[in-house]
C-alpha cells in the first residue's frame, strides 16, 4: 500500500485546519503520571503536526490550546500550563522563523499572564514577515466570549452612528470576530475520544468537516494528521447544495 502521504490530493488541501488538542491529562494519568506531563509531551505532537502542515502546503491551522473554561482547572496546572507556555513559545520562535511560519492568536489576551502576554506579542512580530503557514493560536478562547465580544463593539459603533443597524449582516458579524483576518476552517480535528465542539470557532465551523479520533493529543503525528486529510478528502462538501448540483459545478469548471 502507498505511503498515506502519498494518497493525498495536494491539489484538493483544506485551506485551514483547527484541532482541538484533547487528552494530555487523560494520557499521562494512564501512565500514572501527573497531568502536566502529558501536556509537556503534547509540545512534541504540536512540533510535529505545524512541521506536517508547513510542508503539505496547508494555509491556516489554528490549535485550541487554553480555552476560557480552563481557567477553573486546579491552579498548578494552570500555573504549570502557562510557565510551559511562555518557555515553549520562546524556544519555536527561531524555528517558525526557519520554515516560514507565522503566527497569530486569537483570545482575551488580558487574562494571561503578563509573562506570557510577553512571550506571545514578541513571536506575533518576530515571525510577522513570514509568507507559508499561519499559525493561529487560540489562548484563553472561548467561542461564547468572542460572539458576546463582538456583539457589544457591534452595539458600540451603532450607537456612535458607525452604523446602520438595517445594514448590518453576516458581514458585519464576520468583521467583529477575531477570527476575521481568517478564512473559515474546512477541517476540524478533535483528539482523544470526546465527540464535542467545546465552544471553539462555533461560528466559523457551520460547513467545516468534523473529524474524530480516539488518539490522545501526545500521541498524535503526521500519520494521524494524512489519516484525517485522506478522509476529509473522500467526503463531498455540498453547502446546503444537493450532490447532483455539486457534480454539475465540477464538471463546468473542470
Amino acid at each position: 500500500m502507498r505511503p498515506l502521504i502519498e494518497q493525498i490530493d495536494k491539489t484538493r488541501l483544506p485551506k485551514h485546519i483547527a484541532i482541538i488538542m484533547d487528552g494530555n491529562g487523560r494520557w499521562a494519568e494512564e501512565k500514572g503520571q501527573e497531568r502536566l506531563y502529558g501536556h509537556f509531551h503534547g509540545v512534541e505532537s504540536v512540533r510535529n503536526i505545524v512541521e506536517g502542515c508547513a510542508e503539505l502546503g496547508v494555509e491556516y491551522l489554528t490549535l485550541y490550546a487554553f480555552s476560557n473554561e480552563n481557567w477553573d482547572r486546579p491552579r498548578t496546572e494552570v500555573d504549570g500550563l502557562m510557565a510551559l507556555l511562555v518557555d515553549t513559545i520562546r524556544k519555536e520562535v527561531p524555528i517558525l522563523n526557519k520554515n516560514n511560519i507565522r503566527m497569530h492568536m486569537i483570545g482575551n489576551m488580558e487574562m494571561l499572564p503578563d509573562s506570557a502576554q510577553k512571550a506571545l506579542q514578541e513571536a506575533i512580530a518576530l515571525t510577522g514577515h513570514n509568507t507559508g503557514l499561519n499559525l493561529i493560536m487560540a489562548l484563553s478562547y472561548s467561542s461564547r466570549w468572542e460572539l458576546v465580544n463582538a456583539v457589544k463593539k457591534i452595539g458600540m459603533d451603532v450607537k456612535a452612528g458607525r452604523i446602520d443597524p438595517e445594514t448590518i449582516d453576516q458581514n458585519t458579524v464576520e468583521h467583529y470576530l477575531t477570527t476575521s483576518n481568517f478564512p473559515d476552517p474546512e477541517l476540524m480535528i478533535r483528539t482523544s475520544g470526546e465527540y464535542r465542539i467545546s465552544n471553539f470557532l462555533l461560528y466559523q465551523l457551520a460547513y467545516a468537516e468534523l473529524y474524530f479520533t480516539n488518539t490522545r493529543w501526545p500521541d498524535f503525528r503526521k500519520e494521524n494528521l494524512y489519516e484525517a486529510i485522506i478522509d476529509f478528502q473522500f467526503r463531498e462538501r455540498r453547502f446546503g447544495k444537493t450532490g447532483k448540483q455539486i457534480q454539475k459545478e465540477a464538471h463546468l469548471t473542470s
